[in-house]
């Protein structure tokens, strides 16, 4: 008899023991977004290399430009074009065309992404003299994060979502003043659309309940640290992508550290209040200028682009937009 109740008491330790520990497992996270395409997302980019360099004033910016609005039109979107000259620092008159696509324009809360499509004019990052002053194919610089945000607007046509989505191209992003010049500068001639856009947005009033900048987001193991100016302005959203990240198992790209302070896109976003915004880049702790080695050089084209890192990007993107709730 006691042996018996020895038995059943050990029977019923073993038992309660396994409950605890099977409660106590996390069950795999289960994805509810689309299934991203990163073959889709690296011809997008691919795409957007062939026209050349997207210098604004060139004929390869226009063709890019036209595509870029009949992809949108051709993913549902409700497109706008926003255009303004402007006089630069160097005295060149030139034309801002930032390419806004709406999905679901009726819904109130809505997300913002951004990406810049514009490409620098300068190599200033080349030790040749020559080569410094012909402009990049920004295949990393540019083209990566509108290809990105293309194949997440197919996915947008195809699966519908609880909140509206509005995907800006931003324009004269990278026509910043190079390190070779020497002319004083007296403001920002940085992200030149971005600034326009946010202080004149496409709808007056604008403003969304968040945004995300996806900037040099295709180079092979790229490292996405924590963005000085995100953590000031969007903390909660930078903490809910890589939370989101690290549940889809990106952790080795979404890392646990912080980054610099990188005058970009997001920046006129959050100082004019149009939405407290992150930005998703690529910044390397061990390299001289912060960022990837083809930074600014001719070596910025399509072997550097990565369909994992781009799949990384989009899915953990698409994740964060298709959990939101209305």
């Amino acid at each position: 008899m006691w042996s018996l109740l020895v038995a059943g008491v050990l029977f019923s330790i073993s038992c309660n023991s396994c409950q605890s520990i099977k409660s106590t497992m996390e069950e795999p996270y289960r994805r509810i977004s689309p299934e991203f395409n990163a073959d889709s997302a690296y011809a997008f980019v691919e795409k957007q290399v062939s026209f050349g360099p997207r210098v604004p004033g060139s004929e390869a910016h226009k063709a890019c430009g036209d595509y870029l609005v009949a992809k949108m039109v051709e993913f549902g979107a409700a497109v706008t074009e926003q255009k303004a000259d402007i006089t630069h620092y160097d005295g060149k008159n030139l034309t801002i065309r930032n390419i806004i696509g709406s999905f679901y324009p009726e819904k109130e809360k809505r997300i913002l992404l951004f990406a810049h499509w514009d490409t620098r004019p300068f190599a200033d990052e080349e030790l040749d003299y020559d080569r410094q002053r012909k402009p990049i194919d920004g295949a990393d610089d540019g083209a990566s994060g509108v290809g990105v945000l293309l194949e997440i607007a197919r996915n947008v046509q195809l699966r519908p979502i609880e909140v509206g989505i509005d995907i800006i191209f931003f324009d004269l992003e990278d026509w910043g003043e190079p390190s070779f010049d020497n002319i004083q500068v007296g403001r920002n001639w940085w992200c030149l659309g971005s600034q326009y856009w946010s202080e004149q947005p496409h709808v007056e009033n604008y403003k969304a309940y968040y945004g995300i900048l996806l900037d040099m987001v295709g180079a092979a193991n790229a490292t996405f640290r924590k963005e000085g100016y995100s953590t000031n302005y969007a903390p909660m959203v930078l903490n809910k992508v890589w939370s989101i990240a690290a549940k889809l198992g990106y952790s080795n790209y979404f890392l646990q550290q912080e980054g610099g302070y990188i005058t970009d896109d997001h920046l006129p976003v959050n100082q004019q209040d149009r939405a407290p915004s992150i930005n998703i880049i690529n910044l390397k702790a061990d390299s001289h200028t912060g960022f990837a080695s083809h930074w600014h050089t001719h070596n910025d084209d399509m072997r550097n682009i990565d369909r994992k890192s781009l799949k990384v990007t989009g899915q953990t993107v698409m994740e964060v937009i298709y959990t939101e709730n209305p």
